[in-house]
């Protein structure tokens, strides 16, 4: 089964912590990275830009409107993900729980089943 596991950002929450506390987050990712890697799990990741560096699209009456800045102003915005491919629901919430933002007071990870992927 594929999973994305959801990494949401939260500047407050980010910059709350010490230099150290970043710096141990950004090493836990390399971490994680390793172990689903070497599973088999890893199908892909990305880290997304801060929302200010975003632009929405619309189309209306077959015009396209494009907005600078993120689709809804939030506190949190999606920050990242890592889609996985593991044996069922359970272990997708133990992968979930080795990502470091889940040990962060204030974030966490949402783990949510992928329905449909176009391999390409």
């Amino acid at each position: 089964m594929k999973f994305l596991l959801i990494m949401h950002s939260n500047p407050q929450v980010w910059e709350a912590l010490t230099e150290e506390e970043r710096t141990e987050v950004m090493r836990g990712h390399g971490a994680f990275m390793d172990t689903v890697t070497k599973s088999g799990e890893l199908i892909s990741t990305a880290a997304l830009a801060d929302p200010s560096q975003s632009a929405v699209v619309r189309v209306r009456s077959g015009v396209p409107a494009v907005t600078d800045g993120p689709y809804l102003e939030a506190k949190e915005y999606l920050g990242g993900y890592y889609l996985v491919e593991c044996e069922n629901r359970k272990r997708a919430l133990e992968l979930a729980a080795l990502i470091p933002d889940a040990a962060v007071d204030g974030l966490g990870i949402e783990v949510r089943p992928v329905v449909f992927a176009a391999d390409h």
